[in-house]
């Protein structure tokens, strides 16, 4: 999100539409509704009950979440199951997830679905486009969403050369009204979903666009047994020697291959048919997928008027959490419910620590939630900023055995307004990648201490109090 890309139609949306809600997520509640056996699914359907079980056994101190019942906890909210044999591998910053894209793209033999809320014209831009047509005119059928607004300053012209090349194109919800389609003309709804889906094996979600911004890698560092690089192949970002002028992107991507793919292409065929868009071409979508891996994994996606599924499943894992939630977040804005979450878990002796800004593409997103740090501190939260890189990472880690990465910032927007993906996986292996890649942004990061804090000047507590009044629609 880019904040001179959205001031425009904060104002507008303003007037257009009445406030949204969020809605209650209670964990009492959920647990008198919940099956004692989540559902999981794998290329060759349902499992049964007692494999079911072993599966999802704890084989960790008792101290931490209980993935079986935090499973049929979630599938009770969201109603979606978890999909067995799936290999997932962390990539970290732009540099080393287009890399793997690119790989994959190239790779392709039938089809390739792409959806992102950024495609700038720039050299990255460029370079992107000009291997999905050249993949189009080897055969591959490429079908790609963006969004209206994300590209909203990108000449027409770089999706005029796609569509030349035969790839297939859909501008979410245009910025035009005299191009509405579907339920009408909704500005405030956007598409901020990053996915892409490689002949129906292999697929890609976080939160890295498709900019020139993204190709300034952080100073990630990684390392150390049994941290980044190793298990399921996660990666580092080269460090480098960075200037005032010279700040990098830090963001988190995965790759997934095995059956949870068809979760994610069913998303994007499902965002494709809303926005009333001509019929996508033949392929082969949805087609058998072996196991390609030990990882258990949810994909949740979220979309406006929709089920608050994310929202809803990140609400639950914090109430049940157990000894610690760690969470990376580029634009953290958090709803009342997060808060008494965040704060409640801290109280009961939950080690909460949050990762986020320093700097920021956008000042009000930034001063918004630096509005929130005050109860946060005092409630015993642990707050760090991140130096020398733009953060843009949306990743959450509980109790080292529950995690998710995606497309969703912890504010309003995401959940209410905004299209949205995440992976959940579930394990104490990923956990471990997880914490290690927290652990890496911690030491990139200062913290903020309360008594630091109450002595920030009065210029800086006007910012937030006006940032503040404007958080709903950041």
């Amino acid at each position: 999100m880019k904040a001179s890309r959205w001031l425009a139609f904060i104002l507008a949306g303003w007037t257009l539409l009445a406030c949204a809600s969020l809605p209650e997520v209670d964990a009492d509640r959920a647990k008198a509704r919940a099956s004692a056996v989540p559902e999981v699914v794998t290329a060759k359907g349902k499992l049964p009950r007692q494999t079911t079980e072993q599966l999802l056994k704890k084989r960790w101190a008792k101290s931490t979440l209980d993935l079986k019942g935090q499973a049929a906890l979630e599938e009770t909210a969201t109603g979606v199951p978890l999909i067995a044999g799936n290999k997932v591998q962390l990539l970290f910053d732009g540099p080393q997830t287009m890399a793997e894209m690119m790989k994959a793209i190239g790779a392709a033999k039938d089809h390739i679905n792409f959806e992102t809320y950024i495609f700038d014209q720039d050299e990255l831009g460029m370079k992107f486009a000009d291997l999905l047509i050249q993949k189009q005119r080897e055969g591959v059928v490429v079908n790609v969403i963006y969004d209206s607004v994300g590209t909203i300053g990108v000449p027409q012209e770089f999706f005029d050369h796609m569509k030349e090349g035969g790839v297939k194109l859909l501008a979410f919800n245009p910025v035009n009204p005299a191009k509405a389609r579907g339920n009408g003309w909704k500005l405030n709804n956007r598409d901020h979903r990053k996915m892409l889906i490689v002949d129906g094996k292999v697929g890609f979600t976080g939160g890295i666009n498709i900019s020139d911004t993204y190709s300034r890698s952080s100073p990630f560092r990684g390392g150390g047994s049994g941290g980044i690089g190793s298990g399921s192949g996660g990666g580092s970002s080269p460090a480098r020697e960075k200037g005032e002028n010279d700040v990098g992107w830090r963001d988190t991507h995965v790759r997934i291959e095995g059956p949870a793919v068809q979760a994610m292409q069913w998303l994007f065929v499902q965002a494709w048919i809303e926005q009333d868009a001509d019929d996508l071409r033949d392929a082969k979508y949805f087609t058998s997928v072996a196991p390609a891996g030990d990882k258990i994994v949810r994909v949740l996606g979220s979309r406006p008027d929709g089920h608050f599924e994310i929202y809803k499943a990140l609400l639950l894992a914090m109430q049940e959490a157990k000894k610690s939630i760690h969470i990376t977040c580029a634009y953290f804005v958090p709803d009342d419910q997060t808060m008494a979450a965040l704060t409640e878990a801290a109280r009961r002796g939950v080690d909460v620590q949050l990762v986020l800004p320093s700097v920021s593409d956008s000042g009000l997103v930034f001063h918004a939630g630096r509005a929130f740090y005050q109860p946060l501190l005092e409630a015993g939260v642990k707050i760090h900023e991140l130096k020398l890189s733009v953060l843009h990472a949306k990743t959450v880690v509980i109790d080292g055995v529950w995690s998710t990465v995606g497309s969703t910032n912890l504010d309003r927007r995401s959940f209410l307004h905004n299209s949205e993906v995440n992976v959940i996986v579930m394990g104490d292996v990923f956990g471990l990648e997880m914490e290690n890649a927290f652990k890496e942004d911690l030491h990139n990061s200062k913290e903020v201490t309360l008594v630091e804090w109450n002595k920030r000047p009065i210029s800086n507590r006007l910012k937030e109090w006006l940032a503040r009044v404007w958080d709903y629609w950041l």
